[in-house]
């Protein structure tokens, strides 16, 4: 194998060998510590524009099946990871982890101190890093290309259509994962997948019962043009924000957000549920947060915070069906504690329709 170099904006230098597809890369680079799913991760549109460090030591070790992506192609820029399992051994495995990243066209380093790595993105914040079969000293650090919106690379094309025989609901897709449709067509919804930019008076057309906001990769604030759609979207119906979604809703009802030091990634991010005091273990991954002071408490209630910052997890509107959640519900890969969630939005939908029916 040949040898292969992460080397930071900052200066230091990470060596390992080259896996997946030879070809430098550029992007932030981020940290996972989830200790499985790591199929799941590199096929969620949210890391689109990152390198991805895994944490978790060994990486492979149940291969690659043939259920479990989130999207058809993966959309981050690169791994890092320690040790590389080339012999998988799972009923259910069809491939090796460094094909997957082949054939989806993913640069990747097997070998690096991942530990140190981690620490030193503890240590300076998120940031930028090249990946190459060559050291780059720091005076020589590539510029960053200006990219188009990641949410407008990642969300589909074209309007899709799952038919079922509950609810209607609309997803707005700004970088969803399959396993967020999966969950609600496990409810019995119809959906109706819909790109990010799809403005109100086509919503409206497809005459949905529930909108649901969901994830995504990059700034919220890259979308602010889309506010005031979102605002008279989420209006419409009963509504759901999930992470990035969250973040767009809080946003449209003049809330601010900023970045953390280097996020929110993994499966085990504890969050307290303030109606309950329970706390819950959830999947996340994010950068971003909402400014806690920037909420109009005579708008939305608090509903979660995590437990470890105290950053807001969770929003819910005083006066429309709308609630959000930093944290993903449907918890692929990760813990199901919070599954209840989408079947009560699903739940809030169905009587919320039988109370507009009466009205008429």
């Amino acid at each position: 194998m040949d040898k292969g170099y992460l080397t930071l904006e900052t200066g230091e230098v990470f060596e390992g060998v080259l896996i997946g597809e030879m070809k430098d890369s550029f992007g932030e680079v981020v940290f996972n510590t989830s200790m499985t799913g790591y199929q799941e991760i590199i096929t969620d549109p949210s890391y689109a524009g990152q390198i991805v460090t895994f944490c978790y030591p060994i990486i492979g070790n149940y291969g690659i099946n043939a259920m479990d992506d989130e999207s058809i192609t993966p959309a981050l820029e690169g791994v890092i990871i320690g040790d590389l399992c080339e012999t998988p051994s799972h009923y259910q495995s069809i491939n090796k982890f460094s094909e997957k990243l082949k054939q989806g066209g993913v640069p990747g380093i097997a070998g690096v101190d991942t530990r140190s790595l981690v620490k030193t993105i503890r240590s300076r914040g998120t940031v930028k890093g090249f990946l190459s079969d060559s050291k780059v000293g720091k005076q020589n650090f590539p510029e960053e290309k200006k990219t188009p919106s990641w949410v407008e690379k990642v969300s589909t094309k074209k309007i899709q259509f799952f038919k079922n025989n509950g609810p209607h609901v609309v997803l707005m897709d700004f970088g969803y994962k399959k396993s967020i449709l999966n969950a609600l067509l496990a409810e019995n919804c119809s959906v109706t997948i819909v790109p990010y930019n799809t403005p109100f008076e086509k919503i409206n057309a497809l005459n949905p019962d529930g909108i649901l906001f969901s994830n995504g990769p990059g700034d919220p604030m890259e979308l602010k043009q889309w506010f005031p759609q979102i605002k008279k979207i989420s209006q419409h119906c009963p509504t759901l924000g999930i992470c990035l979604g969250h973040q767009l809703i809080a946003l449209a009802y003049g809330a601010k957000t900023e970045k953390l030091a280097y996020g929110h990634r993994g499966a085990n991010h504890p969050v307290k549920e303030l109606t309950t005091g329970k706390v819950k273990i959830t999947a996340q991954n994010h950068g971003y947060v909402v400014v806690d002071e920037s909420i109009d408490k005579n708008t939305f209630d608090v509903t979660y915070r995590n437990v470890n910052d105290q950053s807001i997890e969770g929003l819910k509107h005083h006066n429309f069906p709308i609630q959000t959640v930093q944290f993903h519900p449907e918890g692929h890969p990760g813990p199901n504690d919070t599954a209840h969630l989408l079947t009560e939005f699903v739940s809030e939908i169905t009587s919320f329709g039988e109370t507009r029916y009466a009205a008429k």
